[in-house]
Order: C-alpha cells, then structure tokens, then sequence
C-alpha cells in the first residue's frame, strides 16, 4: 500500500474515535490504575522476600504487606474486567456509527449505485469491514497509550534503586517497537488484500447463489464450482499470508523481550556474586531491589508486547479503512438531489413537471441522457418509449434523486435541485423492473410507507393489485414471510406486491417503468386497470415496450440514445415515418411469427 494512503487511513481511523465517547478515556484509565498496582504489587513481594530471606523476619510480622498484596490482586483482576467492559463499549459505539454512516451514504447515493457492486460486497462492506474496525479502538488505541505510560512508570520506579538496570531497560526497549513496526508494515499490506479478496468472494458466491436455477438449468453448476473453488482458494491463500505475518509478529517479540529480561537478571545475579559492582548509588544491592526489578522487568515489556499483539488490529483496519473511506469521501461529480439543502419545503396538489435542455449523468460523470426538453402538465398521463438503451430509466432515476443532472428540471416551477429529497420523495409512487421485497410479512412489505394501515386497508390494496386471493388461500395470510430477494414468491407477484405497496402512499406523481413486465396478459389487464384508476387525479410518467396501451396516454416521448426525437399522441405520431412507427411494425412482425 503507498505510504501516504495508509497514512490518511491511519489518521481517518484516529478521527473516528470521537465515537468511542468516554469510554475509551475510561479504559485507559483502568490501564494506568492498573499499572499503578503493578508497580505497588512487585514492591509488596520484593519487601516480602526480603523481609522473610534476608532480615529473617517471621510472616506474622509481614501482615499489613500480604493484606495489601492480596487487596492489589483483587483490585487488578476488578480493572481488567471493567476495562474490557469499557473497551467492548467503545468499539461498539464506534461500529454502530460507523455503520449507520456507511447505510447513510447508501441511502443518498440510491439504487442505482448500489446496483453497481454484487449484494455480497455490500454485505462484506456493512458488517465484515465495520466489525474489523472493533479491535482498533477497543485494544489498539487504548495500549498504544499505555505503552506510552507504563513503561515509564516503572523507569521512574527503577532508575532511583539501580541506574543500570534502568538503563538495560531503557536500551532494549525500542527493539520491540522497531521490529513490530517492519513486520507490521508487511500485515498491513497483506490484509488489505485480504479483504479485497474476501469481498470478491462474497460477491462472486452471493450472485451464483441468487442465479442457481439458471446455472443448473443451462448445466454451468461444474464450471461455477471450480470458479468458486478458485476463488476460495485465493482467499485461503491470503488469509493463511496474513497469519504467517501475525504469528511471526508474535516470535519476534517473545523473543526480544526473553534475551531483555535474561541480560537484566544475568547483570543481577553477577552483582550478588560480586564480579559486578556498578550501577547502585553506594549502597550494595539488596535483594529487595532485585527482586522489584526483575519483577517489574516482564511488566515493563508487557505493554509493548501486547501492544504488538494487537497491531494487527491496526493493519486489519486499515485494510477495512480503505473501502469506506472510499465509500463515505465518494462525491458525485455533478449536481445531485442529495446534496440539496434540507431547509426547502415542497408540497402540492398536483405535479407538473418541465425540463429545459436536461442533460442526466451516471455517478462517474457519464453522461446518459440529453440534452432533453419536454412539458409534462399537471394531471396528464404520459409514456416514454424507445429501444433498450435510450435512457428511459436514468431519466425517472433523475426524477426520483438518483442521479445527478445538469439543465433545468422544474416541478411547479421549483428547481428539483433545490428541493428537499425526503419531501419530494413522499409526493412520488415509484414502481420499476426490479421491484424489491424485504425480509418481513407481507403486511409489512406492504405498509412500509404507511405503517398505520389496518388489515383491511391492506387487503383493499392487495385487491387492487390483484393478488389478495393468493394471500387469502396460504395459511398464514398477511403473515406470510417474504425472505430476502423476495424468495417464496414469484417475480409477477412480487411485482404486484410492489404495485399494493406503491398504491398505500397518497402520491401526487406515479413514475412507472415496466409495471407488468412479468405479468401474464390477463394480469397485465388487471394491473393497468388498477393504475388507470389509481391515477385519476395525478400526474404519471411510465415507462413501457407495450406499444398497444398508448392509446391511454395523453403525450408519448420517443427516446433513442438519450435524447427525446418523437413527442405527442399516438395517434399523430403512427401517421408519421418515424422511430415509434418501426417499433410498432417491428412488435408485430414479432407476434406474427410467434402466433
């Protein structure tokens, strides 16, 4: 990875932190506290010892100091849970930030960016990635600060006994932190990939699972196996890459801590043979300051270590870093809805809408529609058609917020980009090719944008659309549960239950695109009846290849690659040499040679 990114990445983590609240304060302050008993626990059995082997006092007499070491112990033991209770806390608030930042985003972006990456990197994205932030603010930050403190205090608690221990203390120290720096530089990189590589995956595996019937129905099952295969085996690889670098992390530390501690008692035990005599201040070495030395010794690598142990926390971050700050600094480079003011208001009785050379944009700045222009008045029906590719959905995706857009786009003669999105968006029934069902009920698919409808308003609705009597013959009834992806229901009545859904908002502009694309014909009629009614007293804007049901509109746009070349009624436009006229010969043509 280059260095100045990770250094952006490492300094957006540090960023975050503010999440935590005071429980990341509180969790340091538990580590220093418990630093502090260290410190008062090794001097209690460096003063029992002495005590008991050198001045030869009995136990009884060393009371007060085995009360005070038992009551440390059990004041560490109390820290340490209460910081791993705080330490959790932090990270968890951070990832529910994190998170909800991330769904936001998402949200603003809409649809048609979301579309762009398998549902399965998403999924690695919002809870895999977040979750590898935990371990950065519940132990990386927390230690890195104690590694700071700790060490410290003991150097203050050991220079005044013994100058030399303090300094074999103070000279080895850096070893630690050096080689965990060069072996974590090489994790960070690693896990990265890593994550690359699982996101791949899960998409890879989240788009074959949602296409089995088609891959066993044109027998691509073995070859898809040996795809996933392969790409399991990358990760594996990857993954096993990442723990080569952890484990040997983890030796080199143990390592250099061990030779640290073994020189420190090395110089001790020559001291008490008397081949050494330095370091002390004119007094001779008692055992005293022996022992509270190379008993605070592991204690004084301890931080170090563990925060080496927990750097990979760091590199597994920065890694999950990488792609949500790329997701959350993600700007569209053209004008958009979400970026509007949230302080304009909009409301009406009807919707009129006016384009004046409109030209609309895919989120990196390409342009697909335009330049366009078109009066839709209030209360009219009107139908866009034209090939596949002419921009028919990114003009609707325009209108709902979606994408961004250039030109002039009047609603009653607001601009649609200064207009509040979460306001305009409650004017609008939206209806397209791929409608989405969540995981719930069927009455709460339903009444997702009108919670307070009752069960009969619900079955009016299901009526309407034409499918109550499929809810009404399964046992469960509103109870049914729709899985993700709208499993357990067919693409037609996941599309009518979409169509029930879109009828409950009291909407002032319906904008269709393909309403009964997966309707058998007799549905098809029932659906279209329902949407003429529906739409009465509003203004509508669908999007069909059915040529037969213009006849219904008051205005058709003809669309090809991206700009409107045919406008008005059908029947005028049918008169004419033009783009509608070959489509509807086409269409015919086409049903000619099928009957």
């Amino acid at each position: 990875m280059d260095k100045s990114l990770e250094k952006s990445l490492a300094k957006w983590l540090k960023n975050q932190q503010s999440s935590c609240g005071i429980f990341l304060k509180l969790s340091v302050l538990c580590g220093v506290l418990n630093g502090i008993a260290i410190v008062g626990q090794a001097y209690f059995i460096a003063q029992i010892l002495q005590g008991v082997i050198i001045d030869n006092l009995v136990p009884g007499a060393l009371s007060n100091e085995f009360y005070a070491l038992i009551g440390l112990l059990l004041i560490r033991a109390l820290l340490a849970q209460v910081r791993e209770r705080l330490s959790f806390e932090a990270g968890k608030r951070l990832r529910e930030d994190i998170r909800q930042a991330v769904l936001n985003k998402l949200v603003a972006l809409g649809p048609v960016f979301i579309k762009g990456k398998p549902a399965g990197a998403w999924a690695t994205l919002v809870f895999e990635q977040v979750e590898d932030l935990h371990d950065f603010y519940a132990k990386y930050l927390p230690q890195m600060m104690l590694a700071g403190f700790i060490p410290l205090l003991i150097l203050a608690c050991v220079f005044p006994l013994n100058w030399a221990a303090g300094i074999i203390l103070l000279a080895t120290a850096p070893l630690i932190p050096m080689f965990m720096i060069l072996v974590g530089m090489g994790a960070a990189d690693a896990n990265r990939k890593n994550m690359q590589a699982l996101s791949r995956l899960s998409g890879h595996f989240m788009d074959r699972l949602k296409g089995l019937q088609t891959l066993k129905l044109f027998n691509r099952g073995a070859a898809e196996l040996v795809n996933i295969e392969q790409a399991s085996e990358d990760f594996r690889a990857r993954t096993m890459s990442v723990l080569r670098l952890a484990f040997l992390s983890s030796a080199v530390l143990e390592f250099f801590a061990a030779v640290s501690i073994a020189v420190l008692a090395v110089y001790f035990g020559f001291s008490y043979l008397g081949h050494l005599d330095f370091g002390h201040y004119g007094v001779q070495v008692s055992l005293f300051t022996g022992m509270f030395v190379l008993i605070l010794a592991p204690e004084f690598y301890q931080p170090l270590r563990d925060l080496g142990t927990h750097y990979h926390a760091k590199a597994q971050a920065i890694g999950a870093a990488e792609a949500l700050v790329e997701l959350l600094d993600y700007q569209v480079s053209t004008v958009a809805i979400d970026s509007i003011p949230q302080n304009n208001t909009f409301s009406a009785d009807s919707i009129g809408i006016q384009a004046i050379g409109v030209e609309v944009f895919s989120l990196d700045g390409q342009r697909l529609v335009g330049p366009v222009s078109f009066t839709l008045p209030a209360g009219e029906h009107w139908a866009i058609v034209g090939p596949s590719g002419a921009g028919k959905t990114s003009l609707l995706n325009a209108l709902l917020g979606f994408l961004p857009y250039q030109g002039s786009l009047l609603i009653n003669g607001h601009e649609l980009s200064h207009l509040n999105v979460a306001q305009w968006r409650q004017h609008l029934a939206w209806l397209g090719q791929d409608p989405q069902l969540f995981h719930g009920t069927v009455r709460e698919n339903v009444a997702l944008a009108n919670p307070q409808l009752n069960d009969e308003q619900i079955m009016a609705l299901l009526e309407q659309a034409n499918i109550s009597e499929f809810v009404l013959q399964h046992p469960l009834g509103l109870d049914l549960i729709i899985s993700d992806q709208s499993a357990g229901v067919s693409v037609g009545q996941a599309q009518r239950f979409a169509l029930a859904r879109a009828l409950a908002q009291p909407a002032k502009l319906f904008l269709l695109d393909e309403p009964t694309a997966s309707l058998d014909a007799q549905s098809e009629q029932s659906v279209m009846a329902t949407l003429q009614r529906a739409m009465q007293s509003t203004t509508g804007l669908t999007v069909t290849h059915k040529l037969d049901d213009l006849h219904t509109m008051n205005c058709v746009l003809v669309m090809d690659k991206g700009r409107v070349v045919q406008q008005g009624h059908v029947n005028d436009l049918q008169q004419v040499d033009g783009l509608l006229s070959q489509m509807r010969n086409q269409q015919q043509n086409q049903q000619q040679e099928v009957c």
